[in-house]
């Protein structure tokens, strides 16, 4: 395979303007909230996985390292397995109470059971 290299200007190739500038790409993440500060909703969910029971954590406002941060605490302290996709956390198994507790240790004194 061949790599080519493609160019950010988004086509543009020459300007004549000296006052020409390339628009900035808006790369600003929304913020991480403190943990006192995140609404948090946990809930059983069955829906599209063969059956299987999984523990979603809904509602996180930050960056995507922080959202991956918090899940592997998580999945860390229910000793299963899980992913981060679509702005929520998964976390194998029904561990709502475990995950509940946790949040609720640390800080997240929003998070609730749904």
């Amino acid at each position: 395979m061949s790599k080519k290299k493609f160019n950010t200007s988004g086509g543009l190739v020459y300007s004549t303007d000296p006052d020409f500038k390339l628009p900035e790409e808006n790369t600003d993440e929304e913020q991480t909230l403190e943990p006192a500060q995140q609404k948090l909703r946990i809930r059983l969910d069955t829906k599209q996985r063969a059956g299987k029971a999984v523990t979603l954590v809904e509602g996180f406002t930050g960056t995507g390292p922080d959202r991956e941060e918090l899940g592997k605490k998580l999945k860390s302290f229910c000793g299963t397995g899980g992913s981060v996709k679509d702005g929520g956390i998964i976390v194998q198994g029904d561990n709502r109470d475990k995950v509940l507790q946790w949040l609720l240790k640390n800080g997240y004194k929003q998070a609730k059971r749904v």
